[in-house]
């Protein structure tokens, strides 16, 4: 090859690598949201958190899980659920392993340094999962005390943040079996994910109290990925007005009340009543 046929195929090749960039920035006629695949929402999740996310009979579910497809859909995606661990999950969204990450994510300054979130979606309360027969009736009670959290969660922030020293476990299953075994005093969890615990431990766990949470939780997005982040925050408030929002909050929580100042997201639709039925 002489050196100006050389010359014009690295031309070319850097031209190319250009206009790469350049679509993968902005999207394509074809994948506007930048999608790791087009019209699919490769999603990142856990497969042990009820009734927020978790895995029955091989299918993704709970109600994070469940908005999300029903919003992906007031877009025309279809959701392709991935299990992952919480401590990963906001790493692997940023660096594009997903499109999205979907786990009762609570907003924090911290968490915004690595991602993106939508508007949110639900509220929650920190729960405080005790053994059975345990005298801790409090999270005033808790200095001293081994207590559990998983690694990278609100709960995490809020455990270190009262110089508790907490033991970090990778998933929720590792935080249920060492209250079960009896090598851990408390575990500070989401408070529904607590609840759903305790009422299956068959009596070996109970919840001691609860705590709101300082923020609400959100879908997390990759920073600058702004299309998808806005086209689903439509495609939310959507769902919250077609009453969805409130169907999967009445299967979900039965019987949960919801703050009088939560709005869900852009907090601009009027929520209808919770029912059951959809």
């Amino acid at each position: 090859m002489t050196r100006a046929a050389a010359l014009g195929v690295a031309a070319v090749l850097a031209a190319t690598a250009l206009t790469a960039c350049g679509d993968d920035a902005a999207g394509t006629a074809d994948n506007p949201y930048n999608l790791l695949q087009a019209g699919v929402l490769r999603t990142g999740t856990l497969t042990d958190a009820p009734p927020n996310v978790y895995l029955k009979d091989g299918k993704f579910t709970g109600f994070d899980n469940d908005l999300l497809t029903a919003v992906a859909a007031k877009v025309g995606l279809k959701v392709e659920f991935v299990g992952t661990d919480f401590s990963a999950l906001l790493s692997q969204v940023n660096n594009r392993k997903f499109d999205v990450g979907s786990s009762s994510i609570t907003i924090t300054e911290a968490r915004k340094k690595t991602v993106d979130f939508g508007n949110g979606y639900d509220f929650g309360h920190f729960g405080l999962d005790v053994p059975a027969g345990s005298s801790i009736t409090g999270f005033d009670q808790l200095a001293g005390k081994r207590v559990v959290v998983v690694q990278g969660t609100v709960q995490d922030d809020y455990a270190t943040g009262e110089g508790l020293d907490p033991v970090r476990v990778p998933d929720y299953n590792g935080a249920i079996n060492q209250l079960k075994a009896g090598t851990a005093d408390a575990w500070i969890a989401p408070a529904e994910i607590g609840d759903k615990s305790a009422a299956d431990s068959s009596g070996k766990i109970t919840v001691a109290a609860k705590l709101l949470s300082p923020a609400p939780t959100a879908y997390a997005f990759a920073k600058g990925n702004d299309k998808l982040r806005e086209a689903l925050d439509k495609g939310l408030d959507e769902v919250i007005a077609d009453g969805t929002w409130s169907r999967l909050q009445a299967q979900y929580y039965p019987g949960r009340s919801i703050p009088a100042d939560f709005k869900p997201g852009s907090g601009t639709v009027p929520v209808p009543a919770a029912s059951a039925t959809s």
